[in-house]
């Protein structure tokens, strides 16, 4: 199944990863461990999980102006995520700091995504045309 998205950060390569979704809006400022990138917001449903690697999707960013310096930080420890997707807006402080880490960021997808991807699955996107294609499991 292919998803189109709007896209606000380009990246030079194609991403295929694994899904990480949120129910609830992500700040990368105190939720998040700039230096390992584990999920350290109590009570959040991916406590103790790791952003590495991974394609985060929640319904929309919460803000932080620190959030940039938190994904610039991930970069230069290697534990960015490959690309985040929020579906209903963007905050400003994440597109920078998603510019300045390298980081495919997305949003309006044009199905629902919250209901369509779980955790763990396999997406692939290429952020030059806006697309996810989300590999379904039979």
């Amino acid at each position: 199944m292919i998803v189109k998205c709007k896209t606000v950060v380009k990246t030079k390569n194609n991403i295929k990863a694994k899904a990480l979704v949120f129910k609830k809006s992500l700040s990368f400022m105190g939720e998040v461990d700039m230096m390992t990138g584990k999920i350290i917001a109590k009570g959040n449903e991916h406590e103790g999980e790791n952003i590495a690697g991974k394609i985060l999707i929640y319904p929309e960013a919460k803000g932080s102006s620190g959030g940039c310096l938190v994904l610039r930080s991930l970069a230069s420890h290697n534990k960015k995520p490959s690309a985040i997707i929020n579906i209903k807006s963007i905050d400003y402080n994440l597109v920078e700091g998603a510019i300045l880490a390298d980081i495919a960021l997305l949003t309006k997808p044009d199905k629902d995504l919250m209901k369509i991807v779980k955790s763990g699955d396999i997406l692939e996107i290429n952020p030059n045309k806006g697309t996810v294609a989300v590999e379904l499991k039979i």
